[in-house]
């Protein structure tokens, strides 16, 4: 009977002692759990590119982006004439026109390339993708190295937007808000994103010779500038005029009266 009292009492201490633990852990201290941290924050992502503002991580030389002069008339073989597709302007020449870098150079080590390796930064610069022409005037002093929230083109603004996005892309780069903002209002209106530019035709040049038809008489081949006949073999005029003249001979071979090559040579 006195062991069963004592068994009850030391099982109603027991239980007193769990009630005060659980009270106390209601109120943990210093030594209590540890909060929960929050989630890092998420990526925000527009358009497949990472959103990040510009961060120079190496310096900037212009001369580890180095590409061949060479390339310039490949980009002419892309365009298929010398234009620049910011202007929609027709040139006579390269000699008019500056290699231009859609993505500017120092944009894009700004925005990831400053990370990459020599060959990564060879390859962007000559990469046809991020290549056109362009007035030296515009490319130097209006473009230069501003993005496209500091400078877009007069024309063919989808185009340029929609490669700007291309280009970041394919060499994982990042774009600050500001720009995506620039190039949102321009790509949610597009309808496309070629490029679109009406050339003025060039006239033919003049020709260097007489025409080339059919005399009823030499005095009339004569009056057309043919004033010392026509060759069949060439050799009578210019070098430059030696198949006008053949064509005009075999044309003409009825004028050849004494059949020795020459018509109306006199």
């Amino acid at each position: 009977m006195t062991n069963k009292k004592w068994t009850a009492v030391a099982v109603a201490a027991r239980v007193a002692a769990l009630m005060v633990a659980c009270s106390d852990n209601s109120n943990p201290g210093p030594s209590g759990p540890t909060p929960v941290s929050p989630d890092p924050p998420t990526a925000h992502m527009w358009r497949g590119l990472l959103l990040a503002a510009e961060e120079r991580c190496s310096p900037y030389d212009e001369g580890e982006y180095h590409y061949s002069p060479g390339v310039e008339n490949r980009i002419v073989a892309q365009l298929g004439a010398i234009f620049s597709p910011y202007t929609c302007n027709l040139f006579e020449s390269t000699a008019e026109t500056d290699i231009e870098h859609i993505v500017a150079r120092s944009e894009a080590h700004d925005s990831g390339l400053c990370s990459a390796d020599a060959a990564t930064r060879r390859r962007f610069s000559e990469d046809l993708g991020n290549l056109t022409l362009a007035a030296p005037a515009l490319n130097r002093h209006e473009k230069g190295g501003n993005d496209a929230a500091e400078w877009m083109p007069d024309e063919n603004r989808c185009w340029f937007a929609q490669t700007v996005v291309d280009v970041r892309r394919k060499y994982n780069l990042t774009v600050d808000q500001r720009e995506a903002d620039a190039l949102e209002q321009v790509l949610s209106s597009c309808s496309s994103t070629a490029i679109s530019c009406t050339l003025p035709t060039k006239p033919e040049p003049e020709a260097d010779h007489p025409p080339v038809r059919t005399f009823a008489r030499c005095s009339d081949m004569h009056s057309a500038g043919w004033n010392r006949g026509v060759n069949r073999n060439g050799g009578t005029y210019e070098a430059s005029w030696n198949a006008a003249e053949r064509e005009t001979y075999s044309l003409n071979t009825a004028r050849d009266r004494n059949g020795d090559g020459h018509a109306c040579e006199t």
